[in-house]
């Protein structure tokens, strides 16, 4: 039987098939008796609320496609059973078949109406809302009561998880439970951007919206909630203690013994992992990069790191953690971060197709192109001159403009904006104080991103003068200290402080001063570095002093580094040089000759001792054995 589930949502199985090993009616049992109340209410003068919702909710369950209904009756016998395979197949592949062919434009059904295909199971029914307001915030236009009961049902999941006895009998697929943490911070942004006292989203809003939002507002996704979702999981799984451990080197019995019988289980040991990465998600979204980067303390980034099992984990953790770097002006380690996850996201597209995040996946990856473009035009390097070709291609104009000094800006901030995180604020409006409510309205505080934007510009701006005056530096290996600032349009002081600004600007903290910054150039790094880790490093290969009224200049030329470039293509070479090795030889011409006159004596009926007594030539129709292949001769 299960291998008649299997079929159903396998790639080429067609979803409209019947499933004749599933009785619908028997997989409802007797809990569902919309029948009875039909007939029990044709003999009532009037029906009450719960016979008329019983009737809606039957009338709703008739209109279910049949194929929906066996899909939710297997894949709540695949959860029963923890049977992971069916699960994850019935997840990333019969879910999203159905939805883009019955539910494209409108929601599943309730988790009420399909509850007796499932025999009211509740954990299911968690799971399946779970799906359910997903789809609703992916593809419609949730309402304030779809936010609000999104919300209840993942207290409801998360109290199931924290607060039962022990840990639960249940297994979900590492693609889910990343996507539970995801989606749990995804929908808490999504409220913190509607619930904004802007004067045009409360224009937008009605007056029961307005009531409940004052009622609910500050308890319903408030940032301690979430918050504490993440930290319980974390500290229930004692992921960090198990990280810990492996990097040790520990035993599985040692290990087994530090994280408990929680930390043993992968549900809670795989929710707490991916509760680190949510953590530094909303460290970043309140704008506290440096607690953003510490919670990743214990988490290695390197090819081999669990947090590389589920792509979309990986291609977010990676982004959070270089925009954390931008913030905090380490932009060498930002660029060594793109770079990574950048050419981790090339080898790997072709995979990334069959993935159903793969738009996702392709809109991270353009927003960390265009901050990649942003990090070289302040910091300059050549790590990697396949992406930056890419980013010129993609953000030519832009690039462009930025090395232009003040008349750049206006490309920073158009940059900025469209890679930076949707920002969020920490504290929820005063609805419930009507007074409070309208002073806010009439002054209304910075947004999120524009204060951020701020920030970001100041250190841009500092960093104007910086290519015009190395432009002159490079010019000279000595220079009157007068003759520079003539060339600025500036007097003497100013000249001087804006030779502190590049001084500055040549100095940076970066991981690579204390080893870990090989990890770009195809090496692991170190990984008893943490991200906030690092010592000064020079960004530039120019040098001056001032000596009285003079300014000396020394410039260092790096020489590219032809190592790695070499090693790869020996690697290439030595590949195609064991595929030649591993090939037939072609032969000589005259067993060349015998096989195809064997070809022919075998094709005409005669065997071969009596075709060659026969002195008959060799067929020039067959095939000739060319190196590598065969070719059909002329």
């Amino acid at each position: 039987m299960s291998q008649q589930r299997m079929a159903l949502w396998a790639a080429e199985a067609d979803l409209d098939e019947d499933i004749h090993d599933v009785d619908i009616s028997l997989a409802m049992g007797s809990s569902y008796q919309g029948a009875a109340i039909y007939e029990e209410a044709a003999h009532q003068p009037s029906l009450d609320e719960s016979a008329l919702l019983a009737m809606a909710q039957q009338a709703a369950f008739a209109q279910i496609p049949d194929v929906v209904k066996r899909f939710i009756v297997h894949f709540h016998q695949a959860v029963l059973d923890n049977n992971l395979a069916e699960i994850t197949a019935a997840y990333e592949s019969g879910w999203n078949r159905l939805t883009e062919k019955y539910y494209a434009k409108t929601e599943w059904p309730e988790a009420e109406i399909i509850a007796p295909l499932v025999n009211d199971d509740q954990i299911f029914l968690i799971l399946y809302r779970e799906l359910y307001y997903r789809h609703v915030y992916s593809r419609l236009q949730p309402n304030i009561d779809d936010r609000f009961h999104s919300y209840e049902n993942s207290c409801e999941l998360f109290n199931y998880l924290l607060n039962s006895d022990g840990p639960v009998a249940l297994e979900l697929p590492e693609q889910w439970l990343w996507d539970i943490i995801d989606e749990f911070i995804y929908q808490f942004q999504s409220f913190c951007a509607y619930r904004a006292a802007t004067p045009t989203k409360l224009k937008a809003k009605s007056d029961d919206e307005l009531v409940m939002l004052s009622e609910g507002g500050t308890q319903a996704w408030s940032s301690y909630s979430v918050l504490n979702v993440l930290y319980s999981l974390i500290q229930k799984s004692r992921v960090n203690e198990w990280l810990k451990a492996k990097r040790e080197g520990r035993s599985d019995e040692e290990i087994g013994e530090i994280v408990g019988d929680y930390g043993a289980r992968p549900l809670y040991r795989m929710l707490g992992y991916f509760s680190i990465i949510g953590l530094l998600r909303v460290h970043v979204l309140l704008g506290d990069f440096t607690l953003g980067l510490k919670v990743m303390e214990n988490v290695e980034l390197t090819q081999k790191s669990t947090v590389t099992r589920v792509t979309a984990c990986h291609v977010a953790t990676y982004y959070h953690v270089g925009f954390c770097y931008i913030m905090l002006r380490r932009y060498p380690d930002a660029i060594r971060t793109f770079v990574q996850i950048l050419n981790f996201v090339l080898r790997m597209r072709q995979y990334h197709t069959r993935s159903y995040q793969y738009d996702q996946i392709n809109k991270t990856a353009d927003r960390m192109y265009a901050l990649f473009a942003i990090c070289h035009a302040l910091s300059p390097s050549r790590l990697d001159d396949n992406i930056l070709n890419i980013v010129r291609e993609k953000y030519g104009e832009q690039v462009t403009k930025m090395s232009k000094g003040e008349e750049g800006i206006p490309a920073f901030e158009e940059l900025f904006l469209y890679a930076c995180p949707k920002f969020i604020s920490a504290n929820p409006p005063p609805y419930d104080d009507p007074d409070a409510l309208a002073a806010l309205i009439e002054d209304p505080p910075t947004e999120p991103a524009q204060r951020h934007l701020t920030l970001f510009l100041s250190d841009v701006r500092a960093h104007v003068p910086v290519p015009t005056l190395r432009s002159f530096l490079k010019l000279y290996t000595s220079l009157d200290a007068a003759k520079l600032a003539n060339f600025l349009d500036a007097d003497e002081e100013e000249m001087v402080q804006q030779m502190m600004v590049l001084k500055q600007a040549s100095r940076s903290v970066a991981r690579a001063a204390l080893g870990g910054g090989g990890a770009s150039e195809g090496t692991e790094g170190s990984s008893s570095l943490s991200l906030l880790e690092g010592g000064y490093i020079n960004t530039s290969d120019l040098s001056f002093a001032i000596d009285d009224n003079m300014v000396h200049i020394a410039e260092s030329t790096v020489g590219r580094r032809y190592a790695g470039w070499f090693i790869r293509n020996t690697e290439h070479a030595q590949r195609v040089l064991d595929g030649l090795r591993a090939s037939p030889l072609p032969g000589t011409p005259q067993q060349l000759q015998a096989a195809a006159a064997a070809a022919a004596a075998v094709k005409g009926g005669k065997p071969q001792d009596a075709q060659a007594q026969d002195g008959a030539a060799p067929a020039t129709g067959g095939k000739k054995v060319a190196w590598g292949g065969a070719k059909v001769a002329a």
